[in-house]
């Protein structure tokens, strides 16, 4: 086994929520600060950290971004390094994400180059965000890259397989809170109450028509209701309903449209059914738009690394707040297959483990091709 698959398989153990990293925090600065120190500077920021390389002949600043928190998953892998936070489960590679980042640090420590490299561990990427507070500390505006560059595991890919795409890669996404308030009573006597079971089915059956009826049809969009609680007891009328779910779209412009939209139905709602509504956004995250120049010349290189097996990537509808970093920096973010028969969030999700050798092997190389002068 690999180091760092050994690393992974210890940071896989202890999945933690954003902004409460504490213990992979603390794994993380253990491991950075064992590592020759001739060269690197760290620096903490809440519970993430950012490593300066500092280069031989520097013109510019590379960034390399990684997450590092988990999901609130029950983990049912079996595996004997099975998350040991009850309820916790590195569920989207962020365990994989982190020793790969690790694994190039660990590189350009003791082999720099010419250009200064800066490595970004960002917490609270499933939530709630922790990319854009992170890029307005004095700690990350000290070391802002030039460019910057991220990946995502991809189950869907074998392991080996490099997938991009110029221009639009991920969504534009918010999450969706709405409380709906009646009044209960009664079973026997619903002319009495304002049944907000009622009331909140009405509202989800017309969130339908967003996308077919108020999204440009060459547009795309996704508005999905993934929970919905209403009520205490079969023969009592609710006076409350709860609506969770999420906003997706490939365009600011859908997503401004979308929440618009929303807000109308609600008035409705209100209206037709004489009750009180409520809406909470939540945390949305930003488009991964990838600049075309720096993207071109990502598939150029790995279009020619023989370990690797570059394709065409399609955009797609999952969020990444690395969005809101690439909407100031020129970058890319790119899918590293890892094979794995269940996806990203699943609680079986087992990512093919040999792809992260191949990851560092890749960023080692593209980064001292980038960075030579």
């Amino acid at each position: 086994m690999s180091r760092f698959t050994a690393i992974r398989r210890d940071l896989h153990q202890i999945p933690e929520l954003g902004f409460q990293e504490f213990k992979t925090q603390a794994y993380l600065v253990h491991y950075l600060q064992s590592l020759p120190a001739e060269r690197l500077d760290i620096k903490t920021w809440r519970t993430g950290i950012l490593v300066k390389i500092n280069g031989l002949n520097p013109s510019k600043t590379i960034g390399w971004r990684t997450d590092i928190d988990g999901l609130p998953i029950v983990e049912k892998t079996d595996l004997p390094f099975s998350s040991t936070h009850e309820g916790r489960m590195h569920a989207c590679g962020h365990d994989l994400h982190m020793s790969i980042a690790l694994g190039a640090v660990t590189h350009f420590a003791s082999n720099p180059i010419d250009d200064d490299l800066v490595f970004v561990f960002q917490p609270a990427e499933e939530g709630p965000g922790g990319a854009a507070p992170m890029m307005a500390s004095p700690e990350f505006r000290e070391w802002m890259p030039d460019e910057i560059y991220a990946l995502h595991i991809a189950p869907e890919h074998p392991a080996g397989t490099i997938a991009t795409k110029p221009g639009l890669l991920f969504a534009n996404t918010s999450e969706l809170f709405i409380d709906i308030r009646g009044k209960g009573g009664h079973a026997a006597y619903p002319h009495e109450t304002k049944d907000m079971v009622v009331a909140a089915s009405y509202f989800v059956t017309q969130l339908q028509s967003i996308v077919s009826r108020n999204v440009d049809p060459l547009d795309s969009a996704v508005v999905t209701i993934g929970k919905m609680t209403a009520g205490t007891v079969q023969n009592v009328i609710a006076d409350h309903a709860r609506l969770e779910g999420t906003i997706r779209t490939l365009s600011p412009e859908a997503m401004d449209k979308a929440k618009a939209r929303v807000q109308s139905l609600l008035k409705g709602i209100e209206t037709a059914f004489d009750c009180e509504t409520e809406i909470d956004c939540g945390s949305g995250y930003y488009q991964v738009f990838n600049d075309p120049e720096v993207t071109g010349r990502f598939v150029q290189f790995a279009a020619q690394q023989p370990d690797v097996q570059f394709v065409q990537s399609r955009e797609a509808m999952t969020g990444e707040d690395f969005g809101f970093m690439l909407k100031e920096i020129p970058g890319l973010m790119f899918w590293l297959g890892v094979g794995s028969e269940y996806g990203l969030h699943h609680a079986k999700l087992n990512p093919d483990e040999a792809a992260i050798e191949t990851a560092i092997s890749f960023i080692v190389r593209y980064f001292t091709h980038l960075g030579s002068h």
